[in-house]
Formats: C-alpha cells, sequence, structure tokens
C-alpha cells in the first residue's frame, strides 16, 4: 500500500535555502558537483515516496536567476558510445537532450565540457557538431597519474593545460549525462583557473544518496548500493568526519577513497582546504525531510527486490550481471527480505502455473491486488492495466470496454499486413482503441481517465516483456518487475 513518506515542498525551500548558505561562505563562485539524475529521478521518487521525480529540477529553479548549467561529458563515453541505459540514447545524444531540457524550464546552460580528451577523433565529431549547434565547447585533457599525482595534477601540465571554462553566474551547476563524466575533475579545473585570475570560489557537492545522515544500514541506503551494485559502490562510515567532529555519517567507498587526494589538491590550490570530511562537502538536505520513516523503508525494500529482478532479467538477456546479483543478494540478506516481501510476485506466477500462461499482478496504491491472464484479445499485461482502469473506475468486471468486433480488424491488421505472428494488442495498442472507444462510450472515458492513478503502483509479470509493453509501463509510472524467463523458447526476442 502506497503511504507519503517524504515532504517534496519542505525539501525544495531546505535544499535551495541550504546552496544559498553555502554561496555566501566562499563569497565569490560555487561549483555545485550535481550528482544523480536532474529531470527524472525516478529511482529517489521510489524509495522516498512522496519526492518528484523532477524535484532537484524545481529547486534549482529557486535559485535560476543566479544558477548557470555546465554540462560535462567524456571523450572516453563519447568514443565508446556509451548508453544512457534506461533511455537508450547515447551520452552524447542526452547531452543535447539536457540542454533543451534546461532550455525549456528557463535554465541558463553556459557550456559543455568534454572531459578525459586525449585525441579521440569521436570527440572531435562530437565537439563541432556541438558547436554547430551554436553551442560553447570546451575541453579538458586526461593526466596522467591522476588522482595521486597532485603534483603535476594542480600544475600548468595538469589543470593548467585545460580550457578555462567562461561563466558569468555565481551558481555554476556541473551535471553530467551519467557517472564516470568527469563533473568533479573539472570543478576543480576551474578552481585552479579561478585562483590563478584572483577570482573567489568554492566547491560543494550535491549527491542525494546515500543520505548522510541516516543509519548506514538503513533501508533507503542499502536501496543505493543496490542502484549502484553494477559500479561496486559501498556505504561506509565517514572516517573523517567521525574524527574531526565525533559524529558518525554516512558516505560511499569512492568520496571517502579520494578525500585525502582531493583535501591535498584544495591544499594546493588554496593554501588549506575548507573541509575535513566528505561529508562537509555535501549539501544535501534529503534526510531532513522524511516524515514517515516506516514508508520509506518499506518502499525501499521494495526498491532493492526490484533491483534484483532487473538484474536478473539482464542476465537471462545475456548481460553479464552474475556479480550484481551476487551483490545485490547480500543487500537483501542484510534487509532482512526475499522476493516472497513482494506481493505481486507470488500471485502473478500462481496464477501463471494455473493457467498454463503468462500472467501479471498489481498492487494498487490502496493495497488491492488485481491479476492480468493470457486472453485471445489481449495478452497478461494488457489484460491487467484494462483490470486495474475498471477497478479504479469503479467499472463492473463484466462489462466489456473494448467489444471484439472492434479489435478483430486491428488484429487482422497486426497479422495480415505488418506480419507480426502475436495478434494479442500490446498494452499501447489497447489504450489507442480504449481511447477511441472514449468518444462514444462513458465508461471508457471513465476508465481513461483514471491512467494517472496508476503511478506508484506496484505489478509483476511471469514472463520478460516485449520492449512495447514495458515501455509503458514506465511511462506510466508503474515499478514493474518481471520472471527471468521467456514466453516461448525461441532464441530472439524483441526487447
Amino acid at each position: 500500500m502506497y503511504r507519503l513518506g517524504f515532504d517534496n515542498n519542505k525539501y525544495i525551500k531546505t535544499q535551495s535555502a541550504h546552496i544559498r548558505e553555502r554561496m555566501s561562505k566562499f563569497g565569490g563562485k560555487l561549483y555545485l558537483e550535481f550528482g544523480g539524475k536532474l529531470f527524472d529521478d525516478n529511482h529517489a521518487s521510489r524509495v522516498l515516496p512522496g519526492f518528484a521525480p523532477d524535484s532537484k529540477l524545481r529547486m534549482l529553479l529557486e535559485l535560476k536567476d543566479e544558477a548557470e548549467i555546465v554540462i560535462a561529458v567524456s571523450a572516453l563515453a563519447i568514443e565508446s558510445k556509451k548508453l544512457r541505459s534506461d533511455l537508450n540514447i547515447s551520452y552524447e545524444q542526452e547531452v543535447l537532450r539536457l540542454v533543451d531540457l534546461f532550455r525549456g524550464v528557463g535554465l541558463y546552460v553556459g557550456s559543455v565540457v568534454i572531459t578525459q580528451y586525449s585525441g579521440q577523433r569521436a570527440a572531435d565529431r562530437c565537439k563541432q557538431n556541438l558547436q554547430a549547434l551554436g553551442l560553447s565547447v570546451f575541453t579538458h585533457y586526461k593526466i596522467d597519474g591522476y588522482p595521486s599525482n597532485v603534483k603535476k595534477i594542480v600544475s600548468e601540465e595538469g589543470y593548467g593545460k585545460n580550457d578555462y571554462i567562461e561563466t558569468s553566474r555565481r551558481l555554476i551547476v556541473v551535471t553530467a549525462p551519467g557517472p564516470g563524466s568527469g563533473k568533479m575533475a573539472t570543478c576543480l579545473s576551474q578552481l585552479y583557473h579561478e585562483h590563478l585570475r584572483g577570482i573567489d570560489a568554492g566547491y560543494a557537492k550535491f549527491e542525494t544518496f546515500p543520505i548522510w545522515n541516516l543509519p548506514l544500514k538503513h533501508p533507503v541506503n542499502l536501496a543505493y548500493e543496490a542502484a549502484t551494485a553494477d559500479l561496486n559502490d559501498v556505504n561506509m562510515i565517514d572516517s573523517f568526519h567521525l574524527d574531526a567532529y565525533g559524529v558518525a555519517t554516512v558516505n560511499y567507498n569512492r568520496d571517502i577513497e579520494i578525500f585525502p587526494v582531493l583535501n591535498t589538491i584544495f591544499e594546493n590550490i588554496y593554501g588549506k582546504s575548507p573541509y575535513k570530511s566528505p561529508t562537509d562537502m555535501g549539501v544535501n538536505m534529503a534526510g531532513y525531510c522524511i516524515v514517515d520513516d516506516d514508508a520509506v523503508c518499506e518502499a525501499a525494500k521494495q526498491e532493492i527486490i526490484r533491483r534484483y529482478y532487473k538484474a536478473l532479467c539482464d542476465k537471462r538477456k545475456g548481460l553479464d550481471s552474475t556479480k550484481e546479483i551476487e551483490r545485490i543478494e547480500l543487500i537483501m540478506n542484510n534487509a532482512g527480505i526475499s522476493t516472497e516481501d513482494r506481493a505481486v510476485v507470488s500471485l502473478a506466477n500462481e496464477t501463471a502455473e494455473r493457467t498454463g500462461a503468462p500472467a501479471a499482478a498489481i498492487e494498487l496504491r490502496d493495497g488491492t491486488l488485481l491479476t492480468g491472464k493470457t486472453k485471445p484479445l489481449f495478452g497478461a499485461t494488457t489484460s491487467l492495466i484494462l483490470n486495474a482502469l475498471k477497478t479504479l473506475a469503479g467499472i463492473d468486471d463484466s462489462k466489456e470496454l473494448i467489444p471484439a468486433s472492434f479489435i478483430e480488424p486491428v488484429q487482422n491488421l497486426k497479422v495480415s499486413y505488418l506480419g507480426s505472428k502475436n495478434p494479442r494488442l500490446h498494452i499501447d495498442e489497447m489504450l489507442v482503441a480504449l481511447s477511441v472507444s472514449a468518444a462514444t462510450d462513458e465508461a471508457c472515458a471513465k476508465a481513461l481517465a483514471c491512467l494517472p492513478l496508476l503511478s506508484g503502483t506496484e505489478a509483476h509479470c511471469s514472463v520478460i516483456l516485449p520492449a512495447a509493453d514495458a515501455a509503458v509501463f514506465r511511462k506510466l509510472g508503474v515499478n514493474l518487475t518481471c520472471e527471468a524467463d521467456y514466453e516461448n523458447d525461441n532464441l530472439y526476442h524483441i526487447g
């Protein structure tokens, strides 16, 4: 059952105020390394029910007159055509998408910086393309010995070789298409160049997870470990913060491991470091905005299980996720949970076993459990969504919303003219049919109006879904998991 656990309005106000406070501390410019996703942080919205996916963006809009965006993208990612997996687009394409999205809400995008450059032709081509689109593009070079050779890094042969990124505002938000893009290095390079020019500038880090003032083994922090199992991130007690203040806080291994080097870089630039610990660098106020810890804990546990199923399905699809699976299994043990703690799993699988065909189950926000079975006209998940809409609209289950006479011509089109072997309607096809019917049928119109109520619900399918159906679940905001199995024994599967 869905329960609100996070005060989103408090978060936006508190977070923006805390960033302003950090800006005033340094007096001049603040380079803010922005971790995670700005526009569609669905992980945060799942583990902190009440957190809106665009919360961080809305928080930035509170500061938009002072903020300037710099987007960092690694030359290595451009060369390897690295993908943002949830959108299935390259990092290079994601840069363009981010620019459009920032501009679309009135945020100023100052420039793009290509990091870790060492002569990659793909990066040269990307730079030319971006400049042709009117974007200012700067280059930061790969530094031999980074990050341990501090003497070289903080010198003319290190940061000194990098382009100085021209900025015009007090708050410089450095973001990226994904991890490994060089956000921190970009910020530190800029601090070096600003210092040479006699300009006061500081650095801070905005990373939502792990939440520093929650316990190390809190489910929300464990869910972060599950989400980054492929990166092998591990939450740890920040020993530097504990030594400096006698207070136990949580950070993750990479920030703790790099802090001595980072501290030395600060000392080389400024003469002394402004921070005593990795936690000091952060400006994350999310922990202060949790209003129902039990609700947040339950949501986080569900996220861990979802991550486990995703890793299992990735392995079935031929991806090397064995270590990820093993890591999440350990996390589940630490959280004291198993797949049995996800109610829709057993319901979907039992229905599939009873009917001898793929089946699905959904848990609505009020806790109501429903199933969807494979039928001549609809697949299991299409039936499931239709059943859920009828329930939410208060329509009797026996009512046929979309008559067979309406669907059969569509099936004939699919099979006879478009070459499909599966005549059953996918979810998006069913919704189109429902939309057309809604023009003349009040019940269909009522059902269609309930689509937004599916957001935040939990669903499970007994087989891996085609990409088209999985995409609709994402768009509807339904948290879907699937068994790591296909409907048939074919060697090739779409999606």
